[in-house]
Order: C-alpha cells, then structure tokens, then sequence
C-alpha cells in the first residue's frame, strides 16, 4: 500500500508532509520508533508531548485491551467505573474538586473559557466574559481557543476572531494588571508556554498572577496541555511554584497516546456548570480513562518524578556543554526544553531525523526536546550525540 499517494489524494493539506522528508512510521515500542524501512528512530517527538510513557508500554496496553473486551464505549447518560475512578484519582492528586472530560486539549480549554464565563457574569459583573491570555501561547486550533491563542499567524485567515479575549506579555504582571477591567472574568496562561518557544513562567509573576485574581474576583486558569501530568518533574507543573489555579486544563500526556482532555476547577468554579451548560459524546471514554489510569500508576509509582527532574536537569546541562555552532539559549522544565538556534534550527532536525533522532523545530529557531518520560541517561547521551553531529554538519552545509 502506498500510504503516501493515499494521504496525498484523500487527505486535506493541513501538515505540509513532505513526501521526501516526512516519515512513514510503522511501529514503535519504548522510546523507539521504527519507518516502513525498518530504519529506527530515538523518538524525542513523543507525539508532541502526548506519548509520557513511550511506545506501547505495557501496563498501558494491557489495561486497553483489557477494557476494550469489556466495554468499549457508553453515552455519558450512563456510569462507568473508569471515568469516576480517574476522576476520584485526579482530584486526590491535584487541588481540585470536580473535573469534567472530553477528548482534547483544545477541548479543555474550550469548556474552560465557557465555565470562565458563566463564572463572571454570576459573580463579578453582568458584563464580565474577557479573559486575559500571553502573548506567544498557544491554546488550540478551535475557534474560542485559537482566538485565545496570542500568535497572529493562527488567526490569519480565520477573521473575524470571538471578541472577548486580551493579550498581555507573559512573566509581566503589570501587563496583565493593566488590562483588568470590569469585563474581565479571568487570566489563562500555560506555566510552561510550549508552542511558542519553551519559556517557563517565572515564581513571581505567577504568584503575582494568583493574587491580582484574588484581588479582582478573577479566575486563574492554567493551560497544562503540554506542561501537565509528569512532564516538567512534577504531576502538574503548577506544583513548581507554590500556586494553586482555580481551574487548570489537560491532555496529551494522560492518554499515553488516546486522545483525552480534562478540565479540573475547584470551590465555586467547580460548582459553575450545571446539566445543559456543557457535554462531550467521547468525553470519559471508558477505554482511554483505563489507558489514562495506567498512566497515573506509572506517574505517581514512587521515585518516578525525581529520575524525570533529574534527567531534565542533566539534558539542560549537557546541551550547553556540547558547545553546538548557534546555539543561544536553552530553557525548560524537566523533560520539557527549549533550544534556541542563531541559525537555521529546522536543518538541525533534519538533519537529526537521517542520523536517527526525532527533534521538533518552532518558528525555524527553537529545536524544542519532548521525550518520553522512560527516557534512560544512556538515551539521552545518544541523543546529545546525534544532535552534535547534526549542527556540525549544518556548520557546513
């Protein structure tokens, strides 16, 4: 089958695959992903932050299968044990009271800005329903979400945009502040911004966030898409910085690569919807929250966070030490960062992806390293030495 000349005649052009350049991916196992030439590859992609554990970990499959001979789908008019029981699972973790599930992140964030809403006009002013969001952060491709994304080049085209969304410059409290009015009902922004370039937030200007909300009977959202369950070293990165969110979205990580999307609030945010207000027909799927629980064993095991932080740490450290021609920065959190490029960094993960270790590029200047959770010292090491060779051949190119 050529699945290329498939894709290129029944699907819509929404990814620029390259016939040339874009892998055909056939298996994967670990952190391993092997093409339709049996060519393996150190997988530091991980379907965008999305596969925590790698590649059909075991504990996840056996739970998927296991569920998948049971019960694979119900409407929500109904109870299934998997859904209440991750649910019971992510607020005994978390700082929330109730969450809600649906099948994306940018499904999360959706049902986050609809409750943002309701929660302004009941409690602060009639006219209460703009929220605050950072300029460079990325919330998703639906309409409500793309709007509150603060990247111009995802609006292009879409015009006219939702009203009601404001754009500040992130870990800058007094932008935010200035922008508070009556209408405001809240403040979303992600603690680790991810698609726009890896930039952590700093303590002060979330703390700073936490209490100009208090201040003004805002809601504090956190976007943890990208940033949440395990991926900065902590289960939610919020943990990083002693702040607590009225209402924080995730997704990505929890399926282990099933498509998931939570929104967890708690007190009166908590309390905001009511039947009719907001519902998803996948949302709660029984077997992705028995993949998603899988996935808590694996993140809450005790000793598994710390060899994340460790190994974030020690690929922090080893990327500037390799002394890589234009390299200008590197930034992250755990095992989620960010490396800036003077140059051309989308020739770097070329060049990366023939010697045998998939990078992802943002904006062609930021190689941005997202690798499972599993990942071992050894692996990284292989990494690092993939990518030298890439930036010294690039020197030359």
């Amino acid at each position: 089958m050529d699945v290329k000349a498939l894709e290129a005649n029944y699907i819509m052009n929404t990814y620029n695959r390259q016939p040339e350049t874009t892998l055909y991916l056939t298996h994967g196992q670990g952190p391993y992903v092997w093409d339709e030439g049996g060519k393996r590859y150190l997988d530091f992609v991980g379907g965008l932050a999305v596969n925590s554990l790698g590649h059909c970990h075991p504990h996840v499959v056996e739970a998927v299968c296991r569920q998948a001979q049971t019960l694979l789908h119900t409407s929500n008019l109904y109870y299934t044990e998997p859904q209440a029981h991750l649910a019971q699972r992510l607020v005994a973790h978390s700082c929330a009271d109730k969450v809600f599930f649906c099948n994306s992140g940018a499904e999360a964030n959706e049902a986050a800005i609809k409750l943002a809403r309701k929660y302004g006009k009941k409690y602060r002013h009639p006219e209460a329903h703009e929220i605050i969001t950072a300029a460079r952060s990325f919330h998703g491709r639906t309409l409500a979400a793309v709007t509150a994304t603060g990247q111009p080049k995802y609006h292009r085209g879409f015009e006219p945009m939702v009203t009601g969304f404001r754009y500040a410059e992130f870990n800058n409290l007094s932008s935010f502040a200035g922008l508070v009015t009556e209408k405001t009902c809240a403040i979303l922004v992600e603690p680790v911004q991810g698609e726009g370039g890896v930039y952590p937030a700093t303590a002060e200007f979330l703390q700073g966030l936490r209490t100009l909300c208090d201040r003004h009977g805002l809601l504090l959202i956190f976007d943890e898409v990208q940033c949440g369950m395990g991926r900065t070293g902590r289960l939610f990165a919020y943990e990083h910085y002693g702040v607590e969110p009225d209402v924080f979205t995730l997704a990505k990580a929890l399926g282990g690569g099933l498509p998931i999307g939570v929104m967890a609030a708690r007190g009166r945010a908590a309390e905001i919807f009511v039947p009719g207000d907001h519902a998803s027909t996948f949302g709660g799927n029984p077997v992705v929250c028995a993949a998603a629980n899988a996935v808590l064993d694996v993140l809450t095991a005790d000793g598994f966070l710390e060899q994340v932080t460790r190994l974030g740490a020690y690929l922090c450290r080893r990327l500037p030490e390799l002394k890589l021609s234009g390299l200008t920065e590197v930034r992250g959190l755990g095992l989620m960062i960010g490396a800036e490029f003077a140059g051309d960094a989308a020739t770097v993960a070329r060049l990366c992806q023939e010697k045998g270790l998939l990078v992802n590029c943002i904006g062609g200047k930021v190689l941005r390293f997202l690798p499972p959770l599993i990942v071992t010292q050894e692996q990284v090491d292989a990494a690092l030495a993939v990518l030298q060779e890439a930036c010294a051949q690039a020197g030359e190119e």
